[in-house]
């Protein structure tokens, strides 16, 4: 009798843990959500979408947990540039790199699709450049901060991308260090320009601040027999407007703009238009 009673709780019974389906979580519905970008894969790549498979790394302590992730475009011609800047932001626990574009007009689509937070942008790109890559993001993704990251750091192309509508301005000679901290820094809101390239932004404000010329003035200081109205006319016929176009700008009708030159030619004793530029210009 002992034996039989033993026998009943050696009884086969159904278990739990064969059939639970959490027990299946290593299968290939854990990988749908990922995203992982491959070096061979096309010039043009788009990661996975927000949130998806977010990048940690060795840096996860230098940014809180709880800080939000950081959307970020890479657009660049070169691809080992494109590659080798992925590689970098993918060890930074708060940036995820959601696409890399070869050049301006597949910068402009994929930040339409995906809306990053931060669009690195290069200058010197194919099909469509840097700067009016910038100046379309403005329009179609106004959200995103536009940081510039490229070899050129003259005035004219610092200028040019800020006008754009960038919001900071590094050269690729620019540290890992700086490019996270003007990452963060634009996509806060706030301006942020490499060492170097400070300069020449404060340099191109400055003279673009100093008081422009009055042609007016000038012209009334080096002919005092003209009238203001003369003077006005005057300096568009040198600036290479005709007489419509002076008219709109003068608010009056063409045949006051002829009355105008008539007196002019009178008084500064020429015979016509091209002798009358080419006294106020200095060449006669």
């Amino acid at each position: 009798m002992t034996a039989a009673s033993d026998s009943t709780p050696m009884a086969p019974g159904p278990v739990p843990a064969a059939s639970d389906p959490a027990s299946t979580a290593s299968g290939p519905a854990s990988t749908a959500s990922g995203s992982v970008p491959a070096a061979s894969g096309p010039a043009s790549t788009a990661f996975g979408p927000p949130g998806a498979g977010a990048p940690r790394g060795a840096a996860a302590s230098a940014v809180p947990p709880e800080d939000p992730v950081i959307r970020v475009l890479i657009a660049d011609d070169q691809a080992i540039i494109r590659d080798g800047l992925a590689t970098i932001l993918g060890l930074l626990p708060d940036v995820e790199v959601v696409g890399l574009a070869p050049d301006g007009r597949e910068a402009v689509a994929l930040a339409v699709q995906h809306r990053p937070d931060v669009v690195l942008m290069d200058l010197r790109m194919p099909v469509l450049d840097g700067v009016a890559a910038t100046a379309q993001l403005r329009l179609d993704v106004p959200a995103a901060a536009v940081l510039v990251l490229t070899t050129y750091s003259d005035d004219e192309s610092i200028v040019r991308a800020l006008r754009a509508g960038a919001r900071g301005y590094l050269t690729k000679d620019a540290g890992r260090a700086e490019l996270a901290a003007a990452i963060r820094s634009v996509a806060r809101g706030q301006p942020t320009f490499g060492a170097g390239v400070g300069d020449a932004v404060i340099g191109a404000v400055t003279a673009s601040a100093a008081p422009a010329a009055d042609p007016t003035a000038d012209l009334m200081a080096r002919f005092p027999v003209l009238t203001r109205r003369e003077a006005q006319v005057f300096a568009a016929m040198i600036e290479g407007l005709g007489n419509g176009a002076i008219a709109e700008r003068q608010f009056v009708s063409v045949a006051t703009v002829k009355t105008h030159i008539n007196a002019i030619f009178g008084k500064l004793g020429v015979r016509d238009r091209a002798a009358a530029i080419a006294l106020g210009r200095g060449d006669g």
